[in-house]
């Protein structure tokens, strides 16, 4: 699967440069709404965060660009759990952070004047892993709080393969606004047994961005 998603990616951005048209640059930023999914993820919340970054359009027809993207970018996911019987409470809240500098490749479509699909591979480099909890205990009327955090770096995966689908629309002016689901593809588990063990990244975007003329 990694092997198709590459040579997916270098086939599109080959086709790109060579039938190019016009090419537009741009920035982008918007907020994540970020999860994991896969083996052992019932109890998974999503966690809030943001991406930021440069694009370029590369417009094949009047209709058809490619959409090249590199893209900085905060995702995980929290969990929270929770029990207590016989006088005793304990509720545990964590959270894992994960940033990645991805590149997603698109291939965009204008379906009509200023809107437009796309869709496409997406890579991603991981450039940090932190785990934090906290956890509270009641027992006898007497309550006690403990946290940390941990750098979880080596137990995750240091590259992330996915497919990002989306939509958009952009203005005479350049302005634009995109809303994209990124799906992963590959899991994000690096760690001795993580072969049974198998998560992948889910995250909805919706950015704000602009195309200099």
């Amino acid at each position: 699967m990694k092997k198709i998603i590459l040579i997916a990616a270098i086939a599109i951005f080959g086709l790109g440069l060579g039938n190019a048209q016009e090419i537009k640059f741009g920035a982008k930023a918007g907020l994540n709404l970020s999860s994991i999914g896969g083996d052992e993820t019932d109890d998974v919340e999503s966690r809030t965060g943001f991406h930021v970054g440069g694009v370029a359009e590369i417009m094949i027809s009047d209709k058809f660009a490619f959409q090249p993207e590199l893209v900085y970018s905060s995702q995980g996911a929290k969990n929270e759990f929770s029990e207590s019987g016989n006088g005793f409470s304990f509720t545990e809240e964590s959270e894992l952070k994960l940033t990645y500098l991805n590149i997603p490749l698109l291939a965009k479509y204008y379906v009509a004047d200023g809107f437009s699909i796309e869709a496409g591979p997406q890579i991603g480099i991981l450039l940090s892993a932190d785990a934090e909890f906290t956890e509270t205990e009641t027992f006898g009327g007497v309550t006690e709080t403990f946290s940390g955090e941990a750098d979880v770096k080596d137990d995750v995966s240091s590259i992330d393969l996915g497919v990002g689908v989306g939509l958009g629309y952009k203005m005479d002016s350049g302005l634009n606004f995109a809303v994209r689901y990124n799906l992963g593809l590959s899991n994000i588990n690096d760690f001795e047994g993580s072969d049974d063990f198998k998560q992948q990244n889910n995250v909805i975007q919706v950015s704000v961005g602009y195309f200099f003329n």
